[in-house]
């Protein structure tokens, strides 16, 4: 099957885990004045801004609005919240969680994805555990896939944990954010992909006539091991995809399969070049 050619399409662009033990403190700024500072001068290095709750003033209200102008998650906590996230540094009530990872804009993502040795993005909604989006986005880096897409809110904290697990490629393989997957997903179809989605139900991946049947440029969903890929998003999905039990059992995890649904893709890919 021939690939599609990428079409420009222009559109109007919680995890609340925290820091256990002191190997993240390096990741916390605390501070009135430097969280100001900072989100005034670069709000996308931010991942979560916390603040003691009861807490008023102008400088407050000055983060407040920060916050909402640039989308900064933010939550009021207890004292002791900030007390753990910033060990003995003096937090002045306020403090927030600095990225680990650099983002690139989503239609930037859609626009040089084609160029990818597999032409392939997948996209995680509500997936939680950092530990298997590491190790998922290990695999998508060792067969070439083009990029990772993340949800803003309820999707895993893409810190020291997925880093360890990722063994080095989670700054390699370019990741999007976006604000709303579904409608990331409407502009990814819009854009010449095809967009499939994980299911138990789907089609068997692992079938010879489903894969030739396999477009490119592609987005892949997958789902939470609870809940799987949301209806909003299986919306603008064109075909669900599954991977075959031979014995009973519940289902894998997302890394699991994930890997399984990338090498359908990359056999795929292989045989249509």
């Amino acid at each position: 099957m021939q690939e599609k050619k990428y079409t420009p399409y222009t559109k109007h662009r919680q995890d609340l885990t925290l820091p256990k033990n002191k190997k993240n403190s390096g990741h916390i700024l605390p501070g009135m004045k430097p969280v100001l500072e900072l989100l005034e001068s670069d709000p996308g290095k931010i991942d979560h801004l916390y603040l003691r709750k009861g807490k008023t003033g102008r400088e407050v209200s000055a983060v407040l609005t920060l916050c909402r102008e640039h989308g900064v998650r933010h939550t009021t906590v207890e004292d002791d919240v900030l007390a753990r996230l910033c060990g003995s540094a003096g937090h002045q009530g306020i403090a927030v969680r600095l990225r680990e990872v650099s983002y690139v804009p989503f239609e930037t993502l859609l626009e040089k994805a084609f160029e990818a040795p597999l032409p392939l993005i997948i996209a995680l909604d509500q997936v939680l555990d950092p530990g298997n989006v590491g190790t998922l986005v290990r695999t998508m880096y060792a067969m070439g896939a083009a990029g990772l897409v993340v949800p803003k809110h309820n999707s895993a904290f893409l810190g020291a944990g997925a880093s360890r697990s990722a063994a080095g490629s989670l700054e390699k393989l370019p990741i999007a954010e976006v604000v709303n997957l579904a409608r990331a997903m409407e502009l990814a179809g819009k854009s010449g992909y095809t967009v499939y989605y994980a299911d138990m139900h789907g089609k068997n991946a692992l079938d010879a006539e489903v894969q030739a049947a396999l477009s490119f440029p592609a987005v892949l969903v997958l789902g939470s091991e609870e809940k799987g890929v949301r209806q909003g998003v299986q919306n603008h999905c064109s075909c669900a995809l599954s991977v075959p039990f031979l014995r009973e059992f519940d289902s894998l995890n997302v890394a699991q399969a994930g890997a399984v649904l990338l090498s359908a893709f990359f056999q795929a890919h292989a045989k249509q070049a």
